[in-house]
């Protein structure tokens, strides 16, 4: 096995060169007509884990034959991938957004400021603190559909887009820390060590709920001028929505979060939801299944080839110190996704308490350093690149939007 670990380590490390390449294909889609199809397919970011990993299945079929890829494909746990897809499309169907974008837009009216600016800070502040309640997937797509229109426009420069962008990929990956069960990393982690929410909140959660606000706020202080002349409304369909059908989606979208854990059941209340769609259609919109498959395809890859990196991962976690580690798991969050990063620590044995404290503070701060740093990451990018030049977010102009945010972060945990 140790070749097709090698083996395994190597593919990995080109997909995550892929990654930081993505915006160049989109680029060359345009510079190469004649080719732009195949260009475009390797432009989206959401693609490139879930490519190759299936390079990675058939490589191991070359290798080691095929019955061993299969049955190393059919080990992996595919639960986070299909529940991140499911409470994707539920929670931006038309009832759900409509519904918490007018109750944003009603509290943006009460504030005394323009209404955009009260709007974008709820998207990046309030939002994300949500997550702690309705999972951190969910929340980055409600907060992704809500900051679109006010944020992510042609007419908003650059470098302010990658800055709201990211703060909101790491106050999606705190905001989650308020509860035991919301944020992917933690859930890793919460029963090996025995974190409920209550210890959540008294060690995590509040550090959090701070840096959040101070981001959020530094964000739109930075590009209120741009926000005030914006005239982008949110969507009032929700006055034409029956609270019964409003009542039936949030009862499937909190079964759904109540099963996360549960496979089979929550794709059985899935189905019961697309049924439910089709059956009231004249109250939806199109839903977003193209993108949240896309984003499933993502993480499913990244499953796939994440498994046979604990050989140089795990030994490299267990030999650091707790400060040193803190550090050492918010630059391995970047290159791996952090509930595959704390998952690894929760196999680690005789871990220190402060250890723990410092590879979950690490995970969580490092969150939004990258698209693969955190599950609904690739969410975010889905519903918000059509805003960017292109149609592709440059991985490099997220990295340093999210400087900033993630040190603030990063100074909470360590200070209290």
């Amino acid at each position: 096995m140790p070749s097709i670990e090698i083996l395994a380590a190597g593919i990995f490390a080109i997909a995550l060169v892929h990654t930081f390449l993505a915006a160049q294909f989109e680029r060359l889609s345009h510079r190469y007509p004649r080719h732009a199809g195949v260009f475009h397919l390797l432009g989206e970011v959401e693609i490139v884990f879930g490519f190759w990993a299936m390079v990675l299945i058939a490589a191991m079929a070359v290798v080691a034959g095929p019955q061993q890829a299969i049955g190393y494909a059919e080990s992996r746990n595919y639960t986070e991938p299909l529940f991140v897809f499911v409470v994707m499309v539920m929670a931006a169907s038309r009832p759900i957004v409509a519904t918490v974008q007018n109750l944003l837009a009603g509290i943006a009216k009460a504030v005394p400021l323009p209404t955009p600016l009260a709007l974008a800070w709820l998207g990046l502040a309030v939002v994300p603190l949500m997550g702690s309640l309705i999972t951190e997937p969910a929340a980055m797509t409600i907060a992704a559909l809500t900051l679109a229109p006010l944020v992510f426009t042609p007419a908003m420069p650059s470098r302010y887009k990658y800055l709201a962008l990211g703060v909101l990929f790491v106050n999606v990956s705190i905001g989650g820390t308020l509860t035991s069960y919301a944020a992917p990393p933690v859930l890793m982690v919460a029963s090996a060590w025995g974190w409920d929410s209550a210890f959540m909140v008294q060690h995590f959660g509040w550090k959090a709920t701070i840096a959040v606000l101070i981001n959020a706020s530094l964000a739109t202080w930075v590009i209120r001028k741009r926000l005030v002349a914006s005239t982008a409304q949110p969507d009032s369909a929700a006055h034409a929505i029956p609270w019964s059908v409003v009542a039936i989606h949030l009862v499937l979208l909190a079964a759904v979060v109540m099963l996360a854990h549960h496979a089979v059941l929550f794709l059985g209340i899935f189905l019961l939801f697309l049924g439910y769609t089709h059956a009231y259609a004249r109250y939806q919109s199109p839903l977003i299944l193209k993108e949240a498959l896309l984003v499933g395809f993502f993480l499913a890859g990244l499953v796939v080839l994440g498994g046979l990196q604990s050989w140089w991962l795990q030994p490299l976690v267990a030999s650091m110190d707790p400060l040193t580690l803190f550090f050492g798991a918010l630059g391995l969050t970047a290159i791996t996704d952090n509930a595959a990063l704390t998952y690894l620590g929760s196999q680690i044995s005789g871990m220190s308490d402060a250890a723990k404290y410092m590879l979950m503070a690490g995970a969580v701060a490092g969150g939004g350093l990258t698209v693969i740093a955190n599950a609904p990451n690739p969410a975010g990018v889905a519903l918000l690149k059509q805003g960017f030049s292109n149609a592709s977010i440059s991985i490099g102009g997220l990295l340093l939007g999210a400087l900033l945010p993630t040190a603030i972060a990063s100074l909470l945990f360590l200070m209290f």
